[in-house]
């Protein structure tokens, strides 16, 4: 692994952000006569735990936090907005003025757009290091501190309920709120960019349905060259 770890890492440095945890996964597959999705679930998790670090810096996850979820992209529901909504109440009501925005993000802020049935919603603070003065309220929701990195904190339910929401908290004006709302923005502007961003998410799910981290890197080319362009 460490091996594996190291050439991806200078992998990395050449290629940026287009070099994923997929490529690391076929460095340690394609000795073995192996595709990147036939290696078993708990050595890609293994691996991709150990890159984190070198992806997002300071990544670490919080123990107790697990779930088990497989995932599933859907066809666009009607009823995404006004659970954004109601879910944005509730955080407004419990983080008051430390909530300088709260925004829908992810594509289940785009009309029309299919995706993963759990809205994202985006929390800007002026201090995201201040993690007491928004941890302990997200949690009186239900909602756990899954992960924190250098530029955001990761949020999602309890295992005991319904995985519907996600919730990302970042510094205000940083470079992490700008992406997300851009390219949310210019999925909403661009149909030809929602096509192209549903196919790569479908055809992520159909290799990665159980491996969240390779799910997300698989959607990175499409996501890089639409905001590229």
């Amino acid at each position: 692994m460490d091996e594996a770890i190291e050439n991806w890492r200078r992998l990395r440095s050449n290629g940026g952000r287009r070099v994923t945890i997929i490529d690391l996964y076929r460095l340690v597959a394609e000795p073995r006569g192996l595709l990147p999705h036939e290696l078993p679930r708990s050595e890609r998790l293994a691996l991709a735990r150990a890159a984190m670090p070198y992806v997002w810096a300071g990544f670490e996850v919080t123990a107790g936090t697990e779930r088990d979820d497989p995932i599933t992209v859907v066809e666009y529901d009607s009823a995404w907005p006004a659970r954004f909504n109601a879910w944005r109440g509730r955080i407004a009501g419990t983080l008051g003025k430390v909530a300088l925005r709260i925004d829908h993000v992810g594509s289940t802020a785009v009309l029309g757009l299919a995706a993963k049935p759990i809205v994202d919603i985006q929390v800007s603070v002026a201090a995201l290091e201040a993690e007491a003065a928004y941890t302990p309220p997200l949690e009186s929701l239900g909602l756990r501190l899954r992960s924190r990195d250098a530029l955001h904190r990761y949020f999602r339910p309890d295992a005991s309920l319904p995985r519907d929401v996600h919730v990302h908290v970042c510094a205000a004006g940083s470079d992490w709120e700008l992406e997300h709302l851009r390219f949310r923005d210019l999925l909403r502007a661009s149909p030809d960019a929602c096509e192209r961003y549903a196919a790569a998410k479908r055809e992520a799910v159909r290799l990665w349905a159980d491996d969240g981290w390779a799910y997300t890197d698989a959607k990175g080319a499409a996501i890089l060259n639409i905001l590229e362009a």
